[in-house]
């Protein structure tokens, strides 16, 4: 729920609205963070660590006292499945970027929005007209442009960031569905708890302790980043609606840009740039048609 009102509303939602350009920030720097790692160390490792460091500052914000709180919930079997679908996703995101630029994975993710209203028919009743549907075959597009799956510019890496891509598109779906029934805590501590269980049994095959204080720091730096990420992505909402924070989700490809030109010297090519461009335009277009229909 919105706390918007009277005079103050203008600063309010420009309020939300820069928190939701800092939790782009965010998760821009956590890939950035996780590409860095994976160079070194194993994918699994590396979530796990991320969910692990998400796992203790949530407990430690909720407090131990507190804790029964976001352990009860009426739905524990969806909150599984979500956070199965969520920690799927992030491996598939990691491994796709030790291969690929971090302006390319960012562009393929994109697909998810068009991902969610295709099965968000069947799945919630929520159907798309012909309008939305040309946007989001647009958009499919883009990530086509990006990709250039069948030329030499296709890396098979590129699968790896369509499944996450896909597996975060259901993973929204059943965060919308368990709205009515958690809040935004019980989700995220199911979320991390479920995480850091799925990869505890194979560290002992892939844990590789670190020893050079680079690594240590940006390991502690994923549960950290990822932890804020989420929490500014929270309070955004409590200051501004969702359709006018959802455009500046696609804020996150600059960063990612930024990130990838200073730390790893990636230039963009001139199809990342055109392929980026159709996504979020026809994103924003998605976006705007939703506006309209509310307000009519």
């Amino acid at each position: 729920m919105t706390i918007l009102s009277g005079v103050d509303e203008q600063s309010l939602r420009l309020r939300g609205i820069l928190l939701m350009c800092l939790a782009g920030l965010c998760f821009s720097a956590l890939d950035t963070c996780a590409k860095l790692l994976i160079v070194d160390f194993a994918a699994m490792q590396v979530v796990f660590v991320r969910y692990l460091g998400h796992l203790v500052l949530t407990v430690g914000s909720v407090g131990p006292r507190n804790l029964h709180r976001v352990w009860r919930t009426k739905r524990p079997v969806l909150l599984i499945v979500r956070g199965v679908l969520l920690f799927a996703s992030t491996l598939c995101n990691f491994l796709a970027l030790r291969y690929l630029a971090l302006s390319e994975t960012v562009s393929i993710f994109f697909a998810s929005p068009f991902l969610v209203a295709v099965i968000a028919g069947p799945m919630l009743g929520e159907w798309i007209g012909p309008r939305r549907w040309a946007a989001v075959l647009a958009g499919f597009a883009g990530v086509i442009v990006v990709t250039q799956p069948g030329t030499g510019g296709f890396h098979w890496a590129a699968l790896f960031s369509l499944t996450a891509a896909f597996t975060y598109a259901f993973y929204a779906i059943v965060t919308r569905i368990l709205t009515t029934s958690d809040s935004n805590t019980v989700q995220q501590f199911y979320a991390s708890l479920v995480g850091t269980l799925a990869f505890l049994p194979a560290m002992p095959f892939v844990w590789i302790w670190p020893t050079d204080p680079l690594h240590i720091a940006l390991m502690a730096a994923l549960g950290i980043i990822g932890f804020f990420g989420h929490g500014f992505l929270i309070s955004a909402h409590r200051y501004a609606p969702a359709p006018i924070l959802s455009p500046f989700i696609y804020v996150q490809i600059i960063w990612m840009t930024l990130f990838g030109f200073v730390v790893f010297d990636h230039v963009p090519t001139q199809a990342n740039f055109i392929g980026a461009g159709i996504v979020v335009a026809s994103g924003l277009y998605l976006l705007l048609r939703e506006r309209k229909v509310k307000a009519a």
